[in-house]
């Protein structure tokens, strides 16, 4: 399993293309996407993007229009194709991410796919084969946890051992709102996939079974979601991971996670910030909105990893093995909530490994 690289300088906004820059599809450009190509745009140091391609013609154009130099593509599959493309983002949804991360292999691209991989373990494992079959890694996972600092250090701790042996982790993931189609099904399969990939980064095995249950559900959840969601997370080793999601808190995005070990324990994810103390009395920390707030650096720094290597024509991240084992636990994750919270052990080709 891969960990976090250091991070890379990143350029100051305004900094002119290179002629050696490499030159970047993003598709997809909703919210995450739109986020990656202002960051190919101004912050990231030797690359830029060329072409973007959107199921919305109109955020296409709204987003390359914002940027010099990049024009939109009729359709993802023409971007891919485009001679002027070295090299692709890929942040549609789910379900369309097998056709694309495909044709990119065909292309020998490298390409970033954001999370998932695909929405399936059996789609993501075609992923691992396609990919072996080109002799190359140009695939990387936007599993973008394994970047942040805080996460990168606590991945540190357990490896130096300074707090003996790990046991358990505590994980918290909770959003202020999510959109009005999102289901109990997709907590497991779009949030709580977050903390399968941390499990599997900061311990460093796999994830044997899982248990997915429903405590009583807030008065004010959305119509067809049950919230909050309880996940307990069986590892390889015997560690356990209990997980608490809560997505729609009205609050803000909160994302914390607290380590058990033999020797002591250690937690990330509660002082990011200044701590202001106002007139009213009242002290503390404002909390993030959303997720892109919250990991901004780890953003920046994974796409810049991605660069870097993608440059050299191959990857260094996230991959996709890592792609189809956290789809592996997040389907036997439905399968338990489907089932009424039994416990479900995970089935993974280790064979492709």
């Amino acid at each position: 399993m891969t960990t976090a690289p250091a991070a890379a300088a990143t350029a100051p906004a305004g900094t002119a293309p290179g002629e050696g820059d490499l030159r970047v599809a993003v598709l997809g450009v909703g919210m995450m996407g739109a986020d990656h190509v202002r960051r190919l745009a101004t912050r990231v140091v030797g690359a830029r993007p060329v072409v973007v391609a959107d199921a919305y013609a109109a955020t296409a154009h709204r987003v390359a229009a914002a940027h010099d130099g990049v024009r939109v593509a009729q359709d993802p599959l023409a971007a891919i194709a485009d001679p002027e493309v070295d090299a692709v983002v890929v942040a549609t949804p789910g379900s369309t991410h097998e056709e694309l991360v495909l044709a990119c292999l065909e292309r020998g691209l490298p390409v970033l796919c954001e999370k998932p991989l695909t929405t399936e373990p059996d789609s993501s494992l075609r992923l691992v084969h396609a990919e072996r079959a080109t002799g190359r890694r140009l695939v990387q996972v936007g599993f973008m946890r394994r970047f942040d600092e805080e996460y990168a250090a606590l991945r540190a701790l357990v490896a130096g051992g300074e707090l003996g042996a790990p046991l358990m982790l505590h994980c918290a993931h909770r959003n202020a709102a999510v959109p009005a189609h999102f289901d109990s099904e997709m907590v497991v399969l779009d949030s709580l996939v977050h903390e399968v990939d941390a499990t599997r980064f900061l311990l460093g095995e796999e994830v044997t079974a899982i248990t997915v249950l429903h405590p009583t559900s807030r008065r004010d959840a959305p119509a067809g979601l049950s919230d909050p969601t309880f996940a307990l997370l069986e590892t390889a080793g015997g560690r356990l991971v209990d997980v608490e999601l809560s997505v729609s808190t009205g609050v803000g995005y909160e994302v914390r996670t607290e380590l058990v070990a033999e020797g002591g324990t250690a937690m990330i994810g509660l002082d990011r910030g200044p701590l202001v103390a106002t007139s009213t009395g009242r002290r503390g920390r404002a909390i993030p909105p959303t997720f892109v707030e919250r990991f901004a650096q780890a953003y920046d720094t994974e796409v810049q990893v991605w660069a870097d290597a993608a440059r050299a024509g191959t990857t260094d991240g996230p991959t996709t093995w890592d792609g189809y084992a956290a789809a592996a636990v997040c389907a036997a994750g439905v399968a338990s909530l489907r089932g009424g919270g039994v416990r479900v052990e995970v089935e993974l080709d280790e064979e492709a490994r």
